[in-house]
């Protein structure tokens, strides 16, 4: 239990374990080995709705109780507790059979939310922030491009201006959940005569704006997580702009920390060395030299991102913005998703690729997800350029663009 002797922490605690025993059955499956080790969803659209509307209506049964939002301030529905408190409920909270999680309510209640409260004026933030939270309402990002993934600042849509609205054209990508958002964070270029990181703008675009198409991208591992959405002359009015002009790269920078920072969060996503570790048994190969290697290395890199997930939470309690120390512990918890698959597989053997009844689907499902957390959030070469740069302050990479008008870029 995250800083157990923390004050009041023992008696928030034990009412929180008697409150999910009122509303919640305990989980009787226990075994670490029968987790879910998938790193994304790779459900059926029906099935992936219906599950998303449980964790949506669980998130609202938790936020009436005043455990849906621990760290938010009493305005926003909130307990205005610390983060440690947030952990010590989400662990109690895994001893219960409840809905779990998604990519999709996970950004809009982390990443979304928080920068609306940040950005908003009061009329966004009285529109979104508390729907968001107790999950009346979902949002998707709208960042990356087919042209602007790890260059994030060199994306192409453009948001013109036209009286008291925005004119939006372009193509955004990689957008988890995006068919069922109601909401999306939209990053476009508004000023085309400036550098690429001077000219964007932020937006809050109702997802269901006339122009928005949104296309479910069928991926590797058998999901459509993922999705493709075009804007064709979408009109957002002024009023749901969201920071200054010009501010865009601002706010995404803003949204990245808090995905960077929220990364290993539930330290149980894409399972890890408990997982392992029953399944070697069950297998019997926990004699192995070289199964014991790979295990005693995914511990030593759970314990390394564990203390980086500190290390954030450290920064963010002393009320600093979300910044490069974030990227830190994605680049931690992503170096421990790709050590889980590689011992994964040579526990496994030739049963990674076939379901043999033990319960190997699974870990064919995680050793084909996991490559997408190297992606998602910024590379895994954009973190360590991010922490070379910020955190060690060694030279910057050399940037012939930094400062030529977008419109001049070579692309």
């Amino acid at each position: 239990m995250p800083g157990a002797d923390a004050p009041g922490l023992a008696d928030f605690v034990r009412q929180a374990r008697e409150w999910l025993a009122r509303h919640a059955r305990p989980r009787q499956d226990r075994d670490e080995a029968s987790s879910d080790v998938a790193v994304f969803h790779d459900l059926p659209f029906d099935e992936e709705k219906a599950l998303l509307e449980r964790i949506c209506a669980w998130q609202r049964v938790k936020f009436d109780a005043g455990y849906g939002a621990l760290t938010w301030p009493a305005e926003y529905g909130g307990a205005g507790l610390a983060p440690l408190f947030e952990e010590a409920f989400a662990e109690v909270e895994a001893e219960f059979d409840t809905p779990g999680s998604h990519e999709l309510a996970s950004v809009s209640l982390h990443l979304i939310a928080p920068t609306v409260r940040l950005f908003g004026t009061p009329e966004q933030q009285e529109r979104l922030a508390r729907p968001l939270l107790r999950g009346d309402e979902l949002a998707c990002q709208l960042f990356s491009e087919p042209s602007a993934g790890s260059d994030l600042a060199g994306l192409s849509t453009r948001a013109v201006r036209d009286g008291d609205d925005w004119v939006v054209t372009g193509q955004k990508v990689w957008s988890s959940g995006a068919q069922f958002a109601g909401w999306g964070e939209l990053i476009a270029r508004t000023d085309p005569d400036v550098p690429k990181h001077k000219g964007m703008t932020a937006f809050l675009l109702p997802m269901g704006t006339p122009g928005v198409e949104v296309r479910p991208l069928r991926q590797m591992s058998g999901g459509s997580s993922f999705c493709e959405v075009f804007l064709e002359e979408v009109r957002i009015p002024d009023s749901l702009r969201l920071g200054g002009v010009g501010e865009g790269w601002r706010v995404a920078l803003a949204t990245l920390g808090f995905e960077r920072g929220h990364s290993g969060q539930t330290s149980s996503v894409g399972g890890g060395y408990a997982q392992l570790v029953a399944l070697a048994r069950k297998l019997g190969r926990t004699g192995d030299p070289e199964v014991r290697r790979l295990l005693a290395e995914v511990w030593v890199h759970e314990k390394t991102a564990q203390i980086a997930a500190q290390r954030d939470r450290e920064t963010r309690l002393a009320g600093i913005e979300p910044g490069p120390i974030g990227s830190l512990r994605k680049l931690a918890w992503s170096q421990r998703l790709t050590l889980v698959s590689e011992a994964a597989a040579v526990v496994l053997g030739p049963r990674l690729v076939a379901d043999t009844g033990d319960g190997t689907f699974k870990w064919t499902e995680h050793v084909l997800g996991a490559p997408g957390y190297r992606i998602a959030g910024g590379s895994d070469e954009v973190q360590r350029t991010i922490i070379g740069e910020r955190l060690l302050g060694l030279p910057q990479e050399p940037r012939t663009d930094r400062d030529v008008p977008w419109r001049e870029v070579p692309r």
